[in-house]
């Protein structure tokens, strides 16, 4: 993976970190692709860009007003040339994060244009105790790193 890839791939996830920050759901929208799908912490699952972008833009303006999408980028591995899987760890606040409890996956394809744009995003809870409890158990759970 060239360092102009990794580059691009980091500038995407921003994009869609910034639009989020700014509460504008269009600018959040044009981070996917046209038939992306976006599986939310709650489970919804919203497809292409368009719809991503109006239903965020009706959460910024609820539920999610005012609220900072806080990531951290944990892995970037590519795949092939066009595209590239990435992890991050991350939280949705009001003020400052505590803990960064969230994990997403994106998977990030070059698109038509030759931009890197997120096609697919799936997110989820991080459950500390419940990780530990399988692990103390099933040791052959714990992760190699």
């Amino acid at each position: 993976m060239t360092t102009t890839d990794i580059a691009a791939i980091r500038a995407v996830l921003q994009h869609s970190q910034d639009a989020w920050n700014r509460g504008d759901g269009a600018a959040y929208g044009a981070c996917f692709t046209d038939d992306a799908t976006d599986v939310t912490f709650v489970g919804t699952v919203y497809h292409g860009g368009a719809e991503i972008g109006r239903a965020h833009q009706a959460l910024f303006d609820s539920f999610l007003k005012d609220t900072r999408l806080v990531m951290e980028i944990l892995d970037i591995r590519r795949y092939g040339t066009a595209t590239a899987v990435a992890v991050t760890r991350g939280e949705v606040v009001k003020g400052t994060p505590k803990k960064l409890g969230k994990l997403a996956t994106y998977t990030v394809v070059r698109d038509v244009d030759g931009r890197w744009r997120i096609a697919a995003v799936q997110k989820t809870k991080h459950k500390a105790i419940m990780e530990a409890i399988s692990f103390k158990f099933q040791p052959a759970t714990r992760p190699s790193r």
